[in-house]
């Protein structure tokens, strides 16, 4: 498999895009905005999109969710059921935070923890990590060590728990007892910002080794 980061809105939000390298097909993961930035990156690679995957319900990452379906007509999947009051609010969302013309969406399938995802050869590992928003998903390829953690986890930090349902205790027991398991090997690509792996933030991130809250 490979992959591709694509940042999209003002909030530089890192769309990701994974693909297989035998049959071409490709699934966007979190599409925030910026769509035709998205297709310029899917028609340069010459892949074809065959899903959209939505890590949870904040705008940034699935505020072009419901566009890209329309245009392609490819099913979406995920995030968990848990954020289905973020994904309901899409609309007070986009007016909160100056998203113009966001279009709603209703996933073609909610996803759950033991969940797999399949596009062209490649196979993805579905894991429930709540606390940002407690519909929150990562995607896991096992055999490339590599997973989109969207705003679980990132370099030196960790994701906000103050938003609506969000929680700071769920937040670190999702990151401890999900995420680090997979191995200090594992690269993951954050919701915004740049790569790092598990082994790195387990060791020397403030939030996790007891030197913040």
């Amino acid at each position: 498999m490979r992959y591709a980061i694509v940042p999209v809105t003002p909030f530089e939000q890192n769309c990701t895009i994974f693909w297989c390298e035998t049959t071409r097909q490709a699934a966007v993961i979190d599409p925030g905005g910026d769509i035709d930035r998205i297709e310029r990156k899917l028609a340069a690679e010459g892949l074809t999109l065959a899903k959209i995957l939505v890590t949870h319900g904040h705008i940034d990452h699935a505020g072009a969710v419901g566009a890209l379906a329309a245009k392609t007509g490819v099913p979406i999947e995920g995030p968990h059921e848990d954020d289905r009051f973020w994904i309901d609010g899409m609309t007070q969302q986009s007016k909160m935070f100056g998203f113009p013309n966001v279009q709603g969406f209703t996933p073609d399938r909610w996803l759950q923890a033991g969940d797999k995802i399949r596009f062209g050869e490649v196979e993805l590992d579905v894991l429930h990590c709540p606390g940002h928003t407690p519909g929150h998903l990562v995607f896991f390829h096992a055999p490339s060590k590599l997973a989109q953690v969207g705003d679980v986890l990132f370099q030196g930090s960790i994701g906000r728990t103050d938003f609506p349902r969000g929680d700071h205790d769920t937040l670190i027991r999702s990151i401890k007892q999900t995420l680090f398991p997979l191995g200090d090997d594992v690269e993951f690509i954050p919701g915004h910002g740049p790569m790092s792996d598990f082994g790195e933030e387990r060791r020397y991130n403030p939030f996790l080794s007891g030197r913040f809250g």
